[in-house]
């Protein structure tokens, strides 16, 4: 079948898969401290994931990003990883990569290289001990630095994601950068994205934009436009005295919708064809239906389809309700 080309003319070639709803943090801009997971039923098993991702490398896509909830949460989640990384092999994948809060990596580093996969993100919003056990609510930070020197023990290349938020850790953004330059880390900096209700806190609380977030870092820093891009939404600059990536992720103040070649499958077999639009299309139906791939490979076409030109993205300071209901953790980061 021919490549996922989009209305606009634009090649979906990076699905990002969410394996599971489920986390072991609950990290207070993702998810509400007394979350509902998904019945067992409507998750797509480890044998449906593989199926579907294939799927997808047959039809053009060549990055395959794993992400949850936590991914290493999801139970014998290497097998899966394992299966993908024949496409490696074969030539048909250039990437498999996974976005991780690092609470894993002692555990699973070494596995993920055997498998092929070459370098992760992992979310991290503060070095402070007692900031992030409020942020995460149930994480140690201790444990996350452990998964990240198993990791670059293990040979795999290492992005820290850290949101950008306001009144938390906006007096440490300065020194993120410095100890990812020491640490031998890339970084990218994101706006606070409003999805799903979180009780408490509004996103108009944490907001921090990342406008102003450069502005600040270059008073420090020696930051050059550089023109490097991973298939994801970061726009790269690179920092002098460190010689690392320092990228910024900005759905709110400078919409990345242009270049867009991705698309989110959710762990229930939902494709979401936009991060900041609610249209999505149910794959587990014609997934379960039939054992013949012609089905859901006609529905994953007719969905490319459908993709819109760009999201809807906003912080309203009259409707203080997320922009999206869902939970970031619902579609994967």
């Amino acid at each position: 079948m021919s490549a996922m080309i989009d209305p606009f003319g634009r090649n979906i070639s990076y699905l990002r898969v969410s394996v599971t709803d489920r986390c072991d943090f609950r990290c207070v801009y993702c998810m509400a401290e007394d979350m509902t997971f998904l019945p067992k039923a409507e998750v797509l098993s480890l044998e449906e994931l593989e199926r579907l991702c294939s799927a997808f490398v047959r039809l053009g896509v060549r990055k395959l990003r794993l992400t949850g909830g936590e991914p290493l949460v999801r139970r014998n989640i290497m097998s899966l990883i394992e299966s993908l990384g024949r496409h490696l092999q074969s030539g048909d994948l250039d990437e498999l990569t996974l976005t991780t809060n690092g609470s894993q990596l002692s555990r699973y580093a070494d596995d993920l290289v055997r498998c092929g996969v070459r370098r992760v993100n992992v979310s991290l919003d503060t070095l402070d001990p007692h900031k992030f056990e409020a942020i995460t609510r149930w994480g140690k930070l201790d444990k996350v630095i452990e998964g990240l020197t198993a990791a670059k023990e293990a040979g795999l290349a290492i992005k820290i994601n850290t949101v950008a938020l306001k009144g938390v850790n906006d007096d440490e953004l300065d020194r993120l950068v410095a100890w990812c330059g020491e640490e031998g880390y890339d970084l990218t900096f994101i706006e606070v994205m409003p999805m799903g209700e979180l009780g408490g806190d509004t996103r108009l609380d944490q907001y921090l934009p990342l406008s102003m977030v450069r502005a600040k870092l270059n008073e420090r820093w020696t930051l050059n436009e550089i023109d490097y891009k991973t298939g994801g939404p970061a726009r790269y600059t690179e920092v002098v005295e460190t010689g690392r990536k320092l990228g910024f992720i900005t759905p709110l103040t400078h919409n990345f919708c242009e270049s867009c070649n991705r698309v989110r499958l959710t762990c229930t077999g939902t494709l979401y064809m936009c991060l900041g639009q609610e249209d999505a299309a149910d794959l587990r139906a014609p997934l379960r239906r039939s054992d013949d791939n012609a089905e859901l490979e006609a529905a994953i076409h007719e969905a490319i389809a459908r993709k819109p030109k760009g999201h809807d993205f906003v912080i309203d300071r009259r409707n203080r309700g997320p922009a999206v209901s869902r939970h970031m953790s619902v579609t994967g980061g």
